[in-house]
């Protein structure tokens, strides 16, 4: 889809959608290497060009897993994901933890 095919669909959005719309276009912006789709990982950020969650990345973390395990268990993942990763956590951290929450309740 180009800018013209979307100009109309943008427009035929609520005013909350549009702010919704907004803020997810602002996210990718502001994080490299960072995604959020509301298709894909249930709108969480996730590492770009794959479906891996930041929270999960960051609950591997939490149970004592090192990054260099978390590479091998994700061949596909780079370093710099990672970094992209925790500093987006350390920026979002309640959003983080109730991914996490939601997740474990599941």
């Amino acid at each position: 889809m180009n800018l013209k095919e979307l100009k109309p669909k943008l427009m035929a959005l609520t005013p909350a959608e549009k702010t919704e719309a907004i803020q997810i276009l602002a996210q990718s912006l502001a994080w490299p290497g960072i995604e959020k789709t509301l298709g894909i990982s249930v709108g969480d950020a996730y590492i770009a060009g794959t479906r891996v969650p930041v929270w999960g990345l960051v609950d591997y973390r939490r149970l004592g897993t090192t990054d260099e395990q978390i590479l091998k268990t994700f061949p596909h993942l780079t370093e710099t994901d990672l970094a992209n990763a925790w500093a987006y956590a350390s920026q979002y951290p309640d959003e983080i933890e109730a991914a996490i929450q939601r997740n474990e309740e599941a």
